[in-house]
């Protein structure tokens, strides 16, 4: 398949490169030049303007941190509205609001283009290895020509429907139970180290007994060992995925209390200088807050 790839952070290049290594004809492009080296001596082509990425591409597949970028990407002269071809398929896989993906669609649709929103979950180190997991929505012809693709990538791929904003409400809703799973570590951690308690002690209870998803496992060990440092996903992404959340609710009118204090949390983590570090640093602010730090 001829794919092109566009913004290849820590999460877009592992993915990127499950994908050149299984032999697909890869064009790349960022515009920070760096990130396209290691990808560009392994055998992908390295485009230099959007028009370039995507000549002769079935598919292009965007991983970006945000929707004004995204939204650039698409609609700046020179972007992949005015540059796809025709019958070529978008595949947006950051985080993005509901209106965003809403807009993209209408927009590619008017294009003769396609768009299927292919929101991923999990952290870099799962990309790199194919372990994520894609909730896909969109037209069913391209479903079935993406499929090749959804293998390659992840574990489990779950079709959320013919609506591209199916996805995206999954992945919203996902990342609002992480975040709020994040906060409630957070807090019984801090109500276990007041009594004295090894918070070590605490994770096996939790991992080994009724919590033991990767969320408890993962996040409750980098609250254990204050790996903050260690980023998958940041504070400053962590808060746009609360507004996110508060938005989509706010759409069609359910209220998120839970969200509310994830985002508060995040806040002050940002107010202590924490923005770029792993969004579990939410837990340190709930220490703050116990007179634990």
């Amino acid at each position: 398949m001829r794919v092109g790839f566009i913004g290849l952070g820590r999460m877009g290049h592992g993915m990127a490169k499950r994908i050149l290594d299984a032999g697909h004809e890869l064009s790349i492009y960022d515009k920070n030049p760096l990130s396209l080296e290691k990808l560009g001596s392994d055998g992908a082509n390295v485009a230099t303007s959007i028009a370039e990425v995507v000549v002769n591409r079935e598919v292009i597949i965007s991983m970006l941190p945000t929707d004004e970028i995204l939204e650039e990407l698409v609609f700046a002269k020179g972007g992949l509205l005015e540059c796809m071809p025709k019958g070529s398929i978008h595949m947006p896989s950051g985080t993005h609001s509901i209106q965003t993906i809403r807009q993209l669609t209408n927009a590619h649709t008017e294009a003769n283009q396609i768009l299927v929103a292919g929101h991923v979950l999990g952290r870099p180190d799962l990309a790199a290895e194919g372990q994520l997991t894609i909730i896909p929505a969109g037209p069913p012809d391209a479903l079935k020509t993406l499929q090749p693709i959804f293998d390659l990538l992840a574990k489990r791929t779950f079709i959320a429907g013919e609506i591209p904003e199916s996805s995206t409400a999954v992945k919203i809703a996902n990342n609002f139970v992480l975040g709020s799973a994040i906060e409630v570590i957070g807090e019984s951690m801090a109500l276990i180290k007041k009594f004295g308690v090894n918070p070590q002690l605490f994770q096996e209870i939790l991992t080994e007994g009724l919590f033991g998803a990767p969320a408890y496992r993962i996040y409750g060990q980098i609250i254990v060992d204050e790996s903050y440092d260690e980023v998958g996903a940041s504070v400053e992404i962590g808060l746009k995925d609360a507004n996110l959340a508060l938005a989509a609710g706010e759409t069609v009118n359910v209220p998120l209390p839970c969200a509310n204090i994830w985002r508060d949390r995040l806040l002050s983590a940002r107010a202590h200088g924490d923005k770029d570090l792993d969004w579990a640093v939410m837990a340190r602010e709930q220490a703050r807050a116990s007179g634990i730090e």
